[in-house]
């Protein structure tokens, strides 16, 4: 990641891989998680499948240039 970076190294030989070693227990946690949820998944209703905006809903038309200020 950090090629030809003797700070970096240097970091790493002090504090350890940190952003290593983060992704790691991110990970960890992620599949801790997608196994604990796996029984609700079974339980919740499928989520609803995404719909395209209806025409006029949403649209918000442009402002038109603001007028100078006089000073």
């Amino acid at each position: 990641m950090f090629q030809d970076s003797p700070i970096y190294d240097r970091l790493v030989a002090e504090r350890g891989d940190v952003p290593a070693l983060t992704r790691r227990e991110a990970e960890r946690v992620r599949r801790e998680l997608e196994y604990v949820m796996r029984p609700y998944q079974s339980l919740m209703p499928p989520p609803a499948p995404e719909r395209a905006a209806s025409p006029g809903q949403g649209w918000v038309p442009a402002l038109p240039p603001a007028a100078p200020r006089p000073y």
